[in-house]
């Protein structure tokens, strides 16, 4: 993986490098592990199950994890589906959550 693959996936690099104190090493380490956060699991999980508290939680740690990273695409879908959650929407999270997922996969695929 490399910035430029990442700069195609859509992430502002140069914001997550500078939220690294400006080391690029660490910043590809951190985006590295990303796709291996628990949370995303937590996430679909608990939208499969209604539990729309555990749903909240995992997303909003999800959120502010992708937001420091500036993983631009992933942290906006995170984030729209953070605001649902946060309000008890009652609504049909599936497009959201296959948005999700797709986009954890293409990160997933960038740092294999």
């Amino acid at each position: 993986m490399t910035i430029e693959d990442l700069e195609r996936f859509g992430a502002n690099t140069e914001e997550g490098i500078s939220r690294c104190m400006g080391n690029r090493d660490f910043y590809l380490k951190l985006v590295k592990i990303m796709p291996k956060d628990r949370n995303f699991g937590v996430l679909y999980d608990a939208i499969a199950r209604n539990d729309l508290d555990a749903a909240f939680e995992a997303s909003h740690s999800l959120k502010g994890a992708l937001g420091n990273l500036s993983l631009t695409p992933l942290f906006t879908a995170v984030q729209e589906i953070t605001e649902l959650l946060r309000a008890r929407t009652q609504t049909d999270y599936s497009p959201l959550v296959e948005k999700i997922r797709k986009l954890h996969k293409e990160l997933e695929a960038l740092c294999d």
